[in-house]
């Protein structure tokens, strides 16, 4: 059976060159960096090294760079150490009600057991947040403002850079979960952002797994969620991952300021699927049409009449690998959050396929995709009517 990956949103293969960047570490440098012996040593050269060219790419410090595990502990390093180091000046948070659940899930915690207050900002029908509600959402006692750079389930862009500018004018932090966006969208530093924090995460642009960082914009410094001895500038305790953290930075060079994602050939395969999603009964595109103002890899759709756990399994039989918007919510039954706060009804919620290109999606591939899809889709709806019949 063929295999057609269509969930690069999800996870990238390793580059090749990233991969030989690694092997001699994973071979030939196993010191721990906070040893004093040359076996060390040679690996703090080599861990300083990393960050320096990471920080020459991002147009940065090298001590605002914190390596983590991933997209996941660098968002709750940036939303719980600074919410805690802020809390005597304020505890009202703001965010999204499309964030990813590594957004979410800190404010809730913050909320539900620290006495912090969360306003959960809506969105308009292609999921983007204004500018103008998360000013009219600012109290004298917000600290922090989380808004993601773009969205992990439908792709839309969100006005970050313009949402920053009025945090600084504002003198409140502002984070962005940037884990979708690095490698997709071209830009010049991480300034781009106009963040105070932006969380990255290496597997999502063809890194490795379990590497990760997160910008902190000098002076500021992050409480570390993660205790022990004072590795990262005391920001987060353990000893690093050294080939984890050569293969990020390796990433990094080569696709932070050239986008491994081809968008310009991207755009049109995505737009084949658009085209058929459109054609296809029951099936409903969510989003922004305009891949100006989304990620033009991804194309998300609600299925009327079944859900996302029966339309997987179908499109993985044939051989279509997708997702249920956040990988990481993949196997729940739990509608989308992200449909939701876009308006789409409880049932087709529950019923989100998200379909993301990558660097080795081919033209030959989308065209069997936009057959395979709408025969699954007509199986999933005619077997959930029949068993509603019996």
């Amino acid at each position: 059976m063929r295999t057609i990956y269509l969930d690069y949103n999800a996870t990238t293969p390793l580059d090749a060159d990233v991969r030989a960047a690694m092997l001699p570490i994973l071979d030939e440098v196993w010191g721990n960096p906070s040893s004093v012996h040359h076996v060390g040593q040679r690996a703090r050269s080599l861990l300083d090294d990393a960050r320096d060219r990471v920080a020459a790419t991002l147009k940065c410090k090298p001590s605002e760079i914190i390596f983590t595990s991933g997209g996941s502990e660098s968002t709750n390093l940036a939303l719980h150490g600074m919410a805690r180091q802020l809390r005597n000046k304020g505890r009202h948070i703001i965010t999204s009600a499309v964030e990813h659940h590594a957004v979410l899930a800190p404010c809730e915690y913050l909320a539900n057991n620290e006495g912090f207050e969360v306003t959960f900002l809506p969105v308009d029908s292609n999921g983007r947040v204004a500018v103008e509600a998360v000013r009219e959402a600012i109290r004298p006692d917000t600290v922090l403002v989380s808004i993601m750079a773009a969205n992990n389930e439908v792709g839309t862009l969100q006005p970050v850079a313009e949402i920053g500018e009025l945090c600084a004018d504002k003198g409140v932090v502002f984070h962005t979960d940037a884990v979708q966006c690095i490698g997709k969208v071209a830009m010049n530093g991480i300034a781009d952002f106009n963040a105070d924090l932006v969380s990255v995460c290496a597997h999502k642009f063809h890194g490795p797994n379990g590497a990760g960082l997160l910008y902190a914009k000098s002076p500021l410094l992050p409480d570390p969620i993660v205790h022990g001895a004072p590795h990262e500038n005391e920001r987060r305790a353990g000893t690093e991952n050294l080939p984890g953290i050569i293969g990020l930075a390796e990433a990094i060079v080569r696709f932070f300021p050239n986008p491994v994602f081809p968008m310009e050939s991207l755009a049109p395969l995505a737009g084949s699927l658009i085209e058929m999603v459109d054609a296809t009964d029951g099936a409903t595109f969510l989003g922004d049409r305009d891949p100006e103002n989304r990620l033009s890899n991804t194309v998300a759709f609600t299925v009327e009449g079944t859900d996302s756990i029966a339309l997987l399994s179908g499109l993985d039989m044939e051989g279509v690998c997708a997702s249920a918007g956040s990988a990481c919510a993949s196997g729940s039954v739990t509608p989308s959050h992200v449909a939701l706060a876009m308006g789409t009804a409880a049932a087709e919620a529950n019923a989100l396929v998200r379909l993301s290109l990558g660097r080795e999606t081919s033209a030959d591939e989308i065209a069997a995709a936009c057959e395979i899809i709408p025969r699954v889709i007509e199986r999933c709806r005619a077997g959930n009517k029949m068993g509603i019949t019996r």
